[in-house]
């Protein structure tokens, strides 16, 4: 199993970043690739972004292309963490933000964590 856990939400202006932070811990050694979705009020869980553990091939969502960035990932001792840099946030960006990570023989995201709410004021 793979344990996901998301720190760094809260409140912010917008045009203000933030940054959430997403540490696995557990089988990180079958995880390949580690991604962030959002999900707001009344509508559909989205992909925001996404990172191969291996080789750091990076896919992001054309909503926030040019101002989010999944950030450096770390191995250190079986735990892994991956970042979700957010700069110029808008309000539309408010939802819950969710870590989620693919093993080797998955066939979809996998693992997920608690999420983190992200709010944006105008």
């Amino acid at each position: 199993q793979v344990q996901l856990v998301e720190s760094g939400g809260g409140l912010v202006q917008a045009g203000g970043s933030l940054r959430l932070s997403c540490a696995a811990s557990g089988r990180t050694f079958s995880v390949y690739a580690m991604a962030w979705f959002r999900q707001a009020a009344g509508k559909e869980r989205e992909f925001v972004a996404s990172r191969r553990l291996s080789g750091g091939l990076t896919y992001n969502s054309d909503s926030v292309k040019g101002r989010f960035t999944i950030s450096t990932i770390s191995r250190d001792n079986a735990k892994t963490t991956v970042y979700l840099q957010m700069n110029d946030l808008q309000p539309e960006d408010t939802a819950v933000y969710y870590c989620a990570a693919i093993s080797y023989g998955d066939s979809d995201w996998a693992y997920w964590g608690q999420g983190a709410q992200v709010t944006v004021s105008s």
